[in-house]
């Protein structure tokens, strides 16, 4: 609480107003244990030029791996275009201005990507977007429970563990079970009998292990019980795939850093968020609108928001206030340098790719498919040796393997996901295949 601004009289002035003796007395209501006792243990200051050289260290340690690994991140192209334009200082900001006589700029720019978030889903409704893929699945989720009262929530499985792990965090905290669904030769079965009824039906398209789920079997198991079918989908296999509005799913959620993000060691991302019209009162976040100013020109506004929504706490329909207006322009940026053709051809590269790669991998002894579902762009394999072993031995190679799933997913045993870009060149699949039948050959 002592802030370089503030002197002692000042500090003195405040505790005395708020009836204090001394700036512990602020924290005195919280439990002993969460408390920090004693100073932190930090090292003293340096200069700043002494800080760039420690930031520069620490940067060239990083390893530029050859990028087999997805799991809702990947490494797409990120074309020159977007940086050059995302960058530009009217951008440069994660904050949407309320004022619009000012932003209109901006405002707009956030209204063509929830017009291109709508188009590529097939929803009727998207917002600005709100901070990444799993705070969107958990948004989705309150949205849900909102709408239908009620308390259960069926999740698939093959869901992503973060944002299964993010649901369930926010669900201990709201008093919401979680009834998790299996996965049967790489998909979802869903069980007719489980707890219920469902606020939300949760499915991934494609599932974290890469298989294609079938929308209709989790829109049957929402709709019959009165639910919401909640589609977590990979934006750049809408290309290929029925987007999910098309498949009556009611809210889709995704992570957009594969459109117009870097992969910058795990942040920041976007969480991209569309409805159908009827859920449009609920959305979360932003939501830029069209109308006219007093001479009659178009104009862009933020609408539908009550601001008393970010000061109502728990009983907020959301408590997200802001969105990613940087990485949600660079998204619009990167889907208008795409067009539908892009992101089509994106999408079909990676598949091609990936049926290239899984039918060689499994010509090396011991390395077969986890599951016989269809994938798109990222499949599972089982290996004869731990994936710890094989990541550990291609990483000093320059290949980043892929993800190993034996902790997520033990019924698997040895199980890696690898997942193919665009950027995929066929001399780096071949040379991770080689790689990878020595590492198993000497382990």
């Amino acid at each position: 609480m002592d802030f370089t601004p503030h002197t002692s009289a000042d500090i003195g002035e405040m505790l005395s107003r708020v009836g204090l003796a001394s700036i512990a007395d602020l924290f005195g209501h919280l439990p002993e244990r969460v408390r920090v006792v004693g100073d932190l243990d930090l090292p003293a200051g340096i200069s700043e030029p002494e800080l760039v050289a420690a930031i520069t260290a620490l940067a060239e340690r990083n390893d530029d791996l050859v990028c087999f690994a997805g799991g809702g991140h990947y490494d797409h192209y990120l074309p020159p275009t977007v940086r050059s334009l995302n960058m530009r200082t009217e951008f440069v900001t994660s904050y949407t201005p309320y004022q619009p006589e000012v932003s209109q700029g901006v405002l707009q720019a956030l209204f063509e990507y929830q017009s291109m978030v709508c188009a590529i889903t097939g929803m009727d409704v998207a917002n600005a977007s709100v901070y990444d893929g799993a705070g969107a699945a958990l948004e989705a989720v309150n949205v849900a429970v909102a709408a239908t009262h009620r308390n259960v929530i069926w999740v698939s499985e093959a869901v992503g563990p973060q944002v299964r792990q993010t649901i369930a965090t926010f669900a201990h905290a709201r008093g919401i079970a979680i009834v998790e669904h299996p996965i049967v030769a790489g998909v979802t079965h869903w069980n007719p009998d489980a707890v219920g009824p469902p606020a939300a039906v949760v499915v991934a398209q494609p599932n974290y292990l890469g298989a294609i789920e079938s929308y209709g079997s989790a829109v049957e198991a929402a709709h019959t019980r009165g639910a919401l079918a909640i589609a977590v989908v990979d934006p750049m296999t809408l290309g290929l795939l029925r987007a999910p509005g098309e498949a009556g799913v009611d809210i889709a959620i995704a992570e957009g850093q594969p459109l117009g993000g870097p992969l910058t060691f795990g942040g920041p991302g976007v969480g991209l968020f569309a409805v159908t019209e009827g859920l449009v009162r609920r959305l979360p976040g932003r939501l830029v609108g069209t109308t006219t100013d007093d001479n009659g020109r178009l104009a862009y506004v933020l609408t539908l928001r009550a601001r008393e929504q970010d000061i109502r706490r728990e009983k907020a329909s959301s408590n997200i206030c802001t969105n990613q207006s940087l990485n949600a322009i660079g998204v619009a940026i990167q889907l208008a340098w795409l067009g539908p053709d892009g992101l089509t051809e994106v999408g079909r590269q990676s598949a091609q790719k990936a049926r290239y790669m899984a039918a060689r991998l499994t010509t090396i002894d011991g390395v077969e498919l986890a599951h016989p579902a269809a994938y798109v762009r990222e499949f599972a394999i089982t290996l004869p040796v731990a994936p710890a072993v094989v990541i550990d031995a291609m990483a000093k190679e320059g290949i980043l393997a892929g993800i190993d799933l034996s902790a997520d997913y033990p019924e698997l045993g040895n199980g890696l996901l690898i997942a193919l870009t665009e950027q995929r060149t066929k001399e780096e699949i071949d040379a991770y295949i080689a790689l990878l039948r020595e590492v198993i050959a000497h382990a």
